[in-house]
């Protein structure tokens, strides 16, 4: 499983973000940096699983998300 989150987009907090997605996925590989979806990033927190880019109004919408894709 490949996960990808924006260290630059106003709306996702790496701080916080990252140490949720290790802990829901150990053997998740995270990957951090621009993902060039700066418009979304903007308004809302995303990450891309797998090449699939995930879209929420806030992190823990976004982390049940990610849990739901992943089942």
């Amino acid at each position: 499983m490949e996960i990808r989150v924006c260290n630059r987009c106003k709306s996702t907090n790496i701080k916080t973000l990252v140490p949720n997605l290790k802990n829901l996925f150990p053997n998740a590989e995270i990957i951090i940096g621009c993902q060039n979806m700066c418009g979304i990033g903007s308004t809302k927190s995303f990450a891309i699983v797998d090449h699939i880019p995930i879209i929420a109004d806030n992190e823990q919408e976004l982390l049940k998300k990610i849990k739901e894709t992943n089942k």
